[in-house]
C-alpha cells in the first residue's frame, strides 16, 4: 500500500516522524496490547483528539471522528479492496504476506467471496436481490419467535440460578438466525464454534495460520450450505434459503456461488455480532448498576438500552475502505488508488462532537444512531434483526428476574474488529 504524497517542511521532519511513531504505537496497541484491547476507549480518545486523520507508516490512513468516518463510508471514491489482496497488520514476513494475499485473491476469483467484499455494480445487484427477501416485514414476523426463543434461554438461566450469559443467552441469535435461514435445529450447535473461528479472518491482526483456519471454517460452512441449497431446490420451505433461491428482479437471480456465499455471510454475521451485542450490553449494565436498575424499573427502555450498547461498546469496532481511483478525495486530501483507510467506529461512537458526554453509558440517550452497523451502501442488512434480538433478550430477563448481577470476572475474546466476550458469568434472582 502506498502512502499519499504530502508536502514536508524539513524543519518539521523530526516532529512529523515522532508523531507518526506515536500514532503507529497507538494503532498497534489497539491490535496487540491485551490491556488496551480490554479497554480501548482511552486510546481511541487520544487518537481522535490528537491525530484524527493519521497516515500510518504501517500502511493505512486512520480515521476516528464520527463525521469523518461516516463521510468515508458514504464516499463513492472508496470501496472494498478490488484487487483481491489480503490486508493484515500482523507481524508476518513478506512470504507469508504474499501467501495470504494469494489465498484471498484465489477465493474471490473462485466466487467464494461474499457481497461484504464487493463493489458496485456487483454489490448493488446482489444486495438488491437479497434485500427483497430480508425485509423489515420479515424481521417483524419473527418477533414472536425471537421472544419465545429468548424466554427459553432465560428459563435455562433460571434453572441454574444463573450461569454464563454467552453460553446460555448466546444461543438466542444462533437459534434465531438458524430458524430464519432454515437450518435444521440439530445442526445449530455445530455452527457456534465454526463461525467463531471463521470470523477471525476479519481481524486486522490476523496472521497466516489464523486466516487459514478461518478460511477452512468458511469452506466447511459453504459445503454445508451447498447441500442444504440442493435440498431446498427440490423441496422449498418457508425460510430464507428458499426465498433467496426464488428471488428475482428483471429476470436476474443469484448464481449458485452467490447464493451460498450470501447465506454463509448472513448466518455468520447474524450469529457472531448479535451474540457480542448481548454480552457487551450485559457488561455495560453490570459496570453501570444505576443504569441496570433504571432498565429494570423501566422495561420500555430495552430498545434504547440496545442502541446505547451499540454506541458505547459496539460489537463491530473497525471498518475500512480502499481508494478506488487515483486521486480519490477524502476530507480535502487526494489519495492514491488502493490506499487503505481504516475507520475506528469505536472511537467515532464516543465523539463528543456527535454525542453528549460520550463516555457515560446512558440507556435513555436519544441522539441518533451510532456507526456500529456502518453507513452507506454496506450498511448492515441485519441491523433491524440484531436490534430486535437484543431488546427481546433484555425484556425476557426483566420479565423473569427481579434482579441480575455479575458472578465473577468477564473474559474477553481479545479481538478488536469484532468485540465481545468469551464469558459473562452472572447470577439471577427469580421474581
Amino acid at each position: 500500500m502506498r502512502a499519499p504524497n504530502r508536502m514536508v517542511d524539513h524543519d518539521s521532519d523530526a516532529d512529523d516522524s515522532a508523531r507518526q511513531k506515536l500514532g503507529d504505537d497507538r494503532l498497534l496497541s489497539l491490535l496487540f496490547d491485551t490491556a488496551v484491547i480490554a479497554d480501548p476507549a482511552p486510546t481511541y480518545k487520544l487518537i481522535r483528539e490528537e491525530m484524527p486523520y493519521f497516515q500510518s507508516s504501517l500502511g493505512p490512513v486512520v480515521l476516528s471522528r464520527f463525521e469523518d468516518c461516516r463521510a468515508l463510508l458514504r464516499n463513492d471514491d472508496f470501496g472494498k479492496n478490488r484487487d483481491g489482496t489480503g490486508f493484515t497488520m500482523a507481524d508476518i514476513d513478506d512470504a507469508e504476506r504474499a501467501e495470504l494475499s494469494q489465498l484471498v485473491r484465489a477465493r474471490r476469483e473462485s466466487g467464494v467471496s461474499s457481497m461484504l467484499f464487493l463493489n458496485p455494480p456487483d454489490h448493488t445487484r446482489m444486495r438488491g436481490l437479497v434485500s427483497r427477501a430480508f425485509t423489515p416485514r420479515t424481521v417483524e414476523k419473527m418477533r414472536g419467535s425471537i421472544s419465545s426463543l429468548s424466554d427459553e434461554s432465560v428459563e435455562r438461566m433460571a434453572e441454574g440460578g444463573g450461569g454464563d450469559a454467552i453460553d446460555i443467552l448466546g444461543w438466542v441469535p444462533v437459534n434465531v438466525i438458524g430458524e430464519l435461514v432454515g437450518i435444521p435445529r440439530a445442526d445449530w450447535a455445530w455452527f457456534r464454534p465454526t463461525v467463531t473461528t471463521a470470523v477471525e479472518s476479519l481481524e486486522l491482526n490476523a496472521n497466516l495460520a489464523t486466516s487459514k483456519a478461518a478460511f477452512a471454517a468458511f469452506d466447511e460452512m459453504n459445503e454445508y450450505f451447498k447441500a442444504l441449497v440442493a435440498e431446498r431446490r427440490a423441496d422449498p420451505t418457508d425460510d430464507l434459503i428458499s426465498a433467496l433461491i426464488e428471488v428475482e428482479e428483471s429476470g436476474d437471480r443469484l448464481s449458485e456461488a452467490e447464493l451460498i456465499s450470501t447465506i454463509t455471510l448472513l448466518f455468520s454475521a447474524g450469529m457472531e455480532t448479535t451474540q457480542n451485542l448481548i454480552g457487551n450490553g450485559l457488561g455495560c449494565l453490570f459496570d453501570n448498576p444505576a443504569q441496570l436498575d433504571r432498565l429494570w424499573d423501566n422495561p420500555e427502555l430495552a430498545a434504547s438500552a440496545v442502541e446505547e450498547t451499540l454506541r458505547f461498546d459496539s460489537p463491530v469496532q473497525v471498518d475500512g475502505r480502499n481508494a478506488m481511483i487515483d486521486g480519490a478525495e477524502l476530507l480535502g486530501r487526494h489519495l492514491p488508488e488502493a490506499q487503505a483507510v481504516i475507520t475506528l467506529l469505536g472511537a467515532a461512537n464516543r465523539d463528543p462532537e456527535q454525542f453528549t458526554d460520550p463516555d457515560t453509558f446512558d440507556i435513555g440517550r436519544n441522539e441518533g444512531p451510532p456507526l456500529s452497523f456502518a453507513s452507506g451502501i454496506h450498511y448492515c442488512l441485519g441491523a433491524n434483526l440484531a436490534r430486535v434480538e437484543g431488546a427481546e433478550v433484555f425484556r425476557a430477563l426483566i420479565k423473569r428476574f427481579a434482579s441480575i448481577e455479575p458472578a465473577g470476572d468477564r473474559v474477553q475474546r481479545g479481538r478488536l474488529t469484532l468485540r465481545g466476550y468469551e464469558s459473562v458469568p452472572m447470577k439471577v434472582t427469580p421474581r
